[in-house]
């Protein structure tokens, strides 16, 4: 076989061949052999390393994906290895990564917009960050950075009632031509617009934000043994501006387009659930099975019969009440105890009669199926002819 008829069957060039032939001619046919077969690459991971990763991956930060584990182990352990690394480490022990990737679909994305603060994404989610504590996140955003041009959200009935929701009576008088939801009421009060996506697609970056977030905070959170809301935001800074360095994107104009929140504005009066009452006479008005008042100074501020009342209840302050613009304390109407009079007591006590043998009852046959007793004389009076049933 000639050198050319060689290249062709082994797909090599012939001055390959060429340098194969004359090494086999020097050393034999071990030249053939690749010099570093059985040997360690110098990047090699030491076994110790690697056994120490399967650990921490099964215990420590257990749930963590490649790309986070990756970046704790060197924080955190002082390990400095690649995320493609970690993952053949991993799945050479059957340890997969706590998020599958399901292959991509065609997808025109959303345009970013150019300036911070034009069009915030946001989302809702049941997902438990704390064991035991469902929270959310919206009032750092607004006190941190400012209120947005307009929210991006989906239609959940968190952010838009049903097709089929009905105006409250309170809502027509009002005039308002559509239901709110306390989301939207909130937004509409801070003349934030809400953008409605109709589709999962159209609002994918803050879908995979919450896949990134459950995956790395939650495992955080558990790493630093946060047990409560106020631990939760002591550590969420700086989460925050660590999560940023590694994600944030910078927009193409520098300037923001938040706008601050003005000094007369009570946020907490804003972010809160707002229920409409009407007020009875005593200058009470229910909610939640009780009769309440509204409270200033420790005094019971007079209202009058059927005036507009909004109830305010939030975790942060509780229950208050908005009354012509202004939010007042409530407290529990006392309600004095009902005393009968000897006089009343001695007509109310209940005396049975006895029916004779020629009443018309017996004589009709018909027996009424209730005691028929001194209280009830006029209304049996006004209802029985004494010759039968009327």
């Amino acid at each position: 076989m000639t050198s050319r008829d060689a290249a062709e069957v082994l797909s090599l060039s012939e001055r390959q061949i060429k340098r194969l032939k004359a090494g086999v001619k020097k050393e034999g046919e071990v030249f053939v052999i690749h010099k570093n077969r059985g040997r360690k690459p110098k990047h090699t991971i030491p076994g110790k390393i690697r056994d120490q990763i399967v650990f921490l991956a099964l215990s420590k930060y257990k749930g963590a994906n490649y790309a986070h584990l990756a970046e704790l182990l060197e924080e955190d352990e002082g390990i400095t290895i690649s995320q493609s690394s970690v993952s053949r480490v991993l799945k050479a022990k059957g340890i997969k990564s706590s998020r599958k990737h399901k292959p991509p679909k065609p997808h025109r994305s959303r345009e970013r917009k150019p300036q911070e603060g034009l069009l915030l994404q946001m989302d809702a989610s049941p997902y438990e960050w704390i064991p035991g504590i469902k929270c959310s996140l919206q009032r750092q955003t607004i006190l941190k950075y400012g209120l947005p041009v307009s929210v991006y959200v989906d239609r959940h009935i968190i952010f838009k009632t049903p097709s089929n929701a009905k105006l409250t009576i309170y809502d027509e008088f009002e005039g308002k031509a559509l239901a709110y939801t306390q989301f939207s009421r909130a937004m509409q009060e801070l003349s934030v617009g809400i953008v409605y996506a109709y589709s999962p697609q159209a609002k994918g970056r803050i879908e995979r934000l919450w896949g990134t977030l459950q995956d790395r905070l939650v495992l955080e959170l558990r790493l630093f043994a946060i047990k409560s809301l106020k631990e939760a935001n002591a550590f969420l800074p700086g989460f925050i501006q660590r999560f940023n360095a590694r994600f944030a994107v910078v927009p193409r104009e520098p300037q923001s387009a938040y706008r601050l929140l003005e000094e007369h504005i009570n946020i907490d009066y804003i972010l809160c659930r707002k229920e409409a009452r009407k007020a009875s006479q005593g200058s009470t008005f229910s909610f939640g099975g009780q009769t309440y008042q509204l409270s200033k100074n420790n005094q019971v501020v007079p209202i009058p019969n059927k005036a507009a009342i909004t109830v305010l209840t939030s975790p942060r302050f509780g229950m208050r009440a908005e009354y012509k613009g202004g939010v007042y304390e409530v407290r529990k109407a006392v309600r004095p105890a009902k005393v009968i009079p000897k006089e009343d007591r001695a007509k109310r006590s209940i005396k049975p009669i006895k029916v004779k043998d020629d009443h018309p009852w017996k004589n009709s046959g018909v027996r009424p199926n209730f005691t028929y007793e001194e209280s009830d004389r006029e209304l049996v009076a006004a209802i029985y002819d004494p010759q039968g049933w009327e």
